[in-house]
């Protein structure tokens, strides 16, 4: 008679992160992928939160929230699954983690802002030799102790390229598709799959240099058009087309829900997290939230009603242009806000009111930009003021792209290749003032009244280029 053989629970092991999202006062948010089920706790000095993960296509994540930080102070934290620590390594060469909190919202302290954006991958998964790029080196930079801290990383798009994957990713993607015809006609190297957009994220966010920024750093950060694809939402005739791509449907909806996961929920403060209905939902199916994700992301990028004679856009069926989710947030460090803009997943395609943002969220912008605080920073992933000529060249170039005036070849994106976005000929936009100044020093500005701020800067696409990716820029407030 054979022994019974015994049952050997494999131990969760951290899969991705841990990443340091939001510090707001006493409370900081840290994100982690696991490689199964798992409490997870972090722990910082006395300080500590705990969160189960919950599981979707396959994969576990949590969030957990810490309560109890020292004002003012830089804590190392502890990372445990199940209560076995996984980080920090012991074996790391790095400095240790720590969540750096601020001294209070009423002090004069300065707000120190990192920024950048268009990330590729890493100089390890290019064909090409190329020295690190600009986060890689900042974050080196940040642990020789030569550079100060600063309150939060601000990311602004095209944090992965899931149109232009590394060489690594494609032999993936070959071998993943080998001897499936499920997806005949989809793009031969770019992601498609939830499962495909894990192997984006796992590439960049697992590069060490970024995974102890990640760590130590605050971020906050937005999509462009590369978490989906170039030149994603461009026009109504761009909608119109790519929807008829059979490979589309999956595309979109695993782009949005990966980018919930990894990036956007990270970006609500710990109360914004409890009351967020998306992940309300999927903590009340954690065991699979699968089909919540799913159902979400098709919701949220489905089909554009703003394109005349197609139905349901990711907005209200109501059709008053309210977006089913709202991706823009908003954030204070000490007396400067932050507003991050969503210049993509929302905007308003109807090419006799164009909006880069419909009607409610722009309502919410102009509020956001009106308080008791003397800095205002924009954060959008789009240039938002261009020269005239530059203008109308972009409307002259949508005006034919949207026409069907023959010699015009019919193109994936439905016009020529662009990061910017003209009004077209007609675009709805409500005008409100904004103050023109700009904040150059780290002297705090003297208290305006609670109508409008002192100075207010937007940070944007481009930051100058690097070797594989456009630099972080430091900025002061």
């Amino acid at each position: 008679m054979f022994p019974r053989p015994e049952v050997i629970a494999l131990s969760a092991e951290l899969v991705i992160g841990p990443v340091l999202r939001r510090v707001v006062g006493t409370r900081a948010t840290v994100w982690v992928e696991t490689s199964a089920p798992a409490t997870v706790r972090v722990s910082a000095g006395p300080a500590a939160g705990e969160a189960q993960t919950f599981r979707a296509y396959g994969h576990h994540y949590a969030i957990v929230v810490v309560e109890g930080l020292t004002p003012g102070g830089a804590t190392p934290y502890e990372v445990l699954l199940d209560g076995a620590s996984v980080w920090p390594d012991p074996r790391s060469p790095y400095p240790p983690s720590v969540i750096r909190t601020r001294e209070g919202d009423g002090t004069d302290q300065p707000v120190r802002l990192v920024f950048g954006s268009c990330r590729e991958t890493t100089q390890h998964a290019t064909p090409r030799r190329l020295p690190p790029d600009a986060l890689d080196a900042y974050s080196r930079r940040l642990m020789t102790g030569a550079e100060t801290a600063p309150d939060l990383l601000l990311l602004l798009g095209d944090q992965v390229y899931a149109d232009i994957p590394s060489p690594a990713v494609k032999r993936f993607l070959r071998r993943r598709r080998r001897g499936h015809a499920a997806r005949p006609q989809a793009p031969e190297d770019q992601v498609v799959s939830y499962e495909e957009y894990t192997r984006l994220y796992l590439e960049s966010w697992r590069d060490p240099e970024i995974r102890w920024l990640f760590a130590t750093v605050p971020s906050v950060m937005i999509f462009d058009d590369h978490e989906i694809i170039d030149d994603w939402n461009s026009s109504a005739s761009w909608r119109r087309e790519v929807h008829q791509q059979p490979w589309w449907p999956e595309r979109i909806a695993s782009g949005l829900a990966s980018y919930w996961v990894y990036q956007h929920l990270g970006n609500l403060a710990p109360d914004q997290i409890a009351a967020d209905p998306v992940y309300q939902k999927v903590i009340a199916a954690a065991d699979d939230a699968t089909e919540v994700l799913r159902e979400f992301g098709t919701a949220v990028g489905g089909p554009p009603s703003a394109v005349p004679g197609i139905a349901g856009d990711g907005r209200h069926p109501e059709g008053d242009g309210t977006p089913v989710y709202q991706w823009s947030y908003a954030l204070d460090l000490g007396r400067t806000r932050v507003v991050v803009l969503d210049n993509r997943c929302s905007r308003v395609l109807d090419p006799d009111h164009r909006a880069m943002l419909p009607p409610d969220e722009w309502a919410w912008f102009a509020e956001q930009a009106r308080g008791d605080f003397d800095h205002l920073v924009v954060g959008s992933s789009l240039p938002w003021l261009l020269p005239p000529g530059i203008h109308h060249l972009e409307a002259w170039n949508e005006r034919l792209a949207g026409s069907d005036r023959p010699g015009w070849p019919p193109s994936p994106s439905g016009s020529a290749g662009r990061s910017t976005w003209s009004t077209g000929r007609r675009s709805s936009a409500p005008s409100t003032r904004s103050p023109r100044s700009s904040p150059r020093s780290a002297r705090p500005a003297p208290r305006r009244s609670a109508c409008s701020p002192a100075t207010c800067t937007t940070r944007t696409w481009p930051a100058p280029p690097s070797a594989t990716g456009r630099s972080p820029r430091p900025c002061t407030s």
